[in-house]
């Protein structure tokens, strides 16, 4: 009797701190104030490194040469080769947007195939970087639609203090979801990562040790004072890296209001496991502390903790025990789920509404994965890992090790 009536206040227990968590995270994503207009904007060169075709991609080149930036723009598209998939779609909106009188400039680069110790994205970055004319320097991923507006929004926020090297935009999945991997990505991006995000750089009032860099700014004075980006060689997750390098030298990574949207559609379970098993491996090296880790973990554990709790309780005849403690996963997958649609997801279907119990389900199978698979599959490329999933070496392209 005493063991059931513990199970029952531990199962109420882990109820309420669920239930905290949802509201300091539906409390963080509520909208900010933009950042005060700056009276006169610098210069700025955005380098895109492409890789492969994400879906969508037509729609986000186009979008890319649209942005309402108050100043000098110069964009840079960056390819591996000559080869790649979204080149013609490049050429074309390159070609449109030269047409446009007083529009700013637009050109392809080609950096080729990453040496050992480099991402292919910071491969791209490095080779983009060395033809930049802007006082700042944009880094955006290919899969990104920014609005007309990011931009600015974006610069807003670097210059707002002079102690700040980096800005990057929080990213939020908004096309439509139709399948059970599109699910899953978006309710991890929504549900976890950027609501996690905003209640921690609330809590540091917007500034974070790391840079999520689907959508970054930089000063060149920050790229010079980290010893410039061939620094980040050796990293798999090279962005939250330059975060942790840029923090080191006495500068500060602050977080836009404005969020920027990334499309993705049509996503395998295949694609998705994939996709959250480097997320998880990108966690370990990328995320300096414990201090976001924790946060993310903990309603995870929770979930655990109280479906364990739930089934021991059921074994041993608690049945009110097992029914408190059942009450907790079914509160974390529903706060998933909403916190989606709250931070800017579509709305999800009643089918893929159980993609949230999927994502759990799933956590601690992921973390054993990505603690004992060396290997990471990632935009065209196969990277070897150390114990501590930083890079070994770069290994042949997928193209290449499918051939050999």
């Amino acid at each position: 009797m005493v063991a059931a009536i513990i199970a029952t206040v531990v199962g109420l227990l882990l109820l309420v701190v669920a239930l905290v968590y949802y509201a300091v995270w539906r409390a963080a994503i509520r909208s900010r104030p933009p950042e005060p207009s700056l009276d006169e904007y610098p210069s700025v060169t955005v380098i895109r490194p492409i890789k492969g075709l994400d879906w969508g991609v037509e729609g986000n080149l186009k979008a890319a040469l649209e942005d309402e930036y108050p100043g000098s723009v110069e964009t840079f598209f960056v390819f591996d080769s000559k080869d790649e998939p979204a080149l013609p779609l490049a050429r074309k909106a390159v070609e449109a947007h030269r047409d446009e009188p007083g529009r700013r400039t637009a050109r392809i680069l080609f950096c080729g195939e990453p040496p050992p110790g480099r991402t292919g994205k910071l491969n791209a970055m490095i080779r983009g970087l060395s033809d930049a004319s802007g006082t700042l320097v944009a880094f955006c991923d290919s899969d990104v639609r920014t609005g007309p507006h990011a931009l600015t929004r974006l610069v807003d926020t670097l210059c707002r203090e002079s102690d700040t090297g980096s800005a990057f935009a929080p990213v939020v999945v908004t096309s439509k979801i139709r399948t059970f991997g599109d699910a899953g990505y978006a309710l991890l991006l929504n549900g976890l990562y950027g609501p996690v995000t905003a209640a921690v750089a609330e809590r540091n009032g917007y500034k974070l040790p790391f840079i999520m860099g689907q959508f970054m700014v930089l000063t060149r004075g920050a790229i010079k004072r980290i010893g410039g980006l061939s620094s980040l060689e050796g990293q798999l997750v090279d962005d939250m890296y330059l975060g942790a390098r840029v923090r080191s030298v006495g500068l500060n990574n602050r977080v836009s209001s404005h969020r920027v949207s990334i499309l993705q559609q049509g996503m395998t379970m295949k694609d998705f496991w994939g996709l959250y098993t480097r997320w998880i491996t990108f966690s370990r090296s990328g995320l300096p502390g414990w201090g976001f880790r924790m946060h993310a973990a903990m309603p995870v554990a929770l979930y655990w903790v109280a479906l364990i709790l739930a089934v021991v309780s059921l074994f041993n005849g608690w049945w009110l025990a097992a029914l408190v403690n059942a009450l907790s996963p079914a509160a974390v997958t529903w706060i998933y789920a909403n916190l989606h649609h709250a931070f800017g997801g579509q709305r999800l279907g009643p089918i893929h509404r159980w993609a949230a119990l999927f994502v759990l389900l799933l956590a601690p199978v992921i973390f054993v994965v990505s603690h004992i698979k060396r290997q990471v599959s990632w935009r065209g490329h196969v990277y070897e890992l150390d114990s501590g999933a930083r890079l070994n070496s770069v290994s042949k392209s997928m193209k290449e090790q499918e051939g050999s």
